[in-house]
């Protein structure tokens, strides 16, 4: 049987990694048929050109955050964990892998779900009929601006944060051992 360039600890980040990236390809397939066929339902009739841009600009982001958070990222970091092993790295830690499946995947997936969130909060109020994007704006979340900034500051530092932890870790896995 062949020597593996992993240590099993990889093998099984690697999976996790690229069966997360096979998912959120399809979502993002699916969240692009989605953004689609929602901004059809809101007509140049209705809204005039620039509103109708400002409608649906929130939505029609979500495709490619997905696909650089979720498919691309992971793709990244899985790629840079089998290179780490191939140029002579000691690897990245337990703990340190855990960071970025346990951490970075359930935070970018939950920054994913507040931009898809706010997407279609913008657009369905937009087809109800209000105009006033301050007024949108202040009726995100439910009006509260305290649950909107707690939201997205753990969320938000809690992506970046555990990103950084791997990244350190990985960084630190490629010392000369010379």
């Amino acid at each position: 049987m062949p020597q593996s360039d992993t240590a099993p600890p990889d093998r099984q980040t690697i999976r996790t990694l690229l069966r997360f990236a096979i998912i959120m390809a399809i979502v993002g397939l699916l969240i692009g048929v989605s953004f689609q066929e929602s901004s059809k339902k809101l007509p140049f009739s209705e809204a005039p050109a620039g509103i109708h841009l400002e409608s649906v600009i929130h939505l029609a982001l979500v495709h490619g955050h997905v696909f650089m958070l979720g498919v691309l990222m992971p793709l990244a970091m899985a790629g840079a964990l089998v290179l780490a092993r191939k140029v002579g790295g000691s690897g990245v830690s337990l703990l340190g892998q855990r960071f970025l499946t346990r951490g970075y995947l359930s935070f970018a997936t939950l920054s994913l779900v507040l931009q898809l969130y706010k997407g279609y909060h913008v657009l369905l109020m937009t087809r109800a009929g209000e105009r006033d994007f301050a007024v949108i704006d202040a009726a995100y979340m439910g009006g509260s601006h305290l649950l909107r900034y707690g939201v997205y500051a753990v969320v938000h530092t809690g992506m970046g944060v555990t990103l950084g932890v791997f990244l350190v870790l990985l960084w630190r896995s490629l010392k000369d051992r010379s």
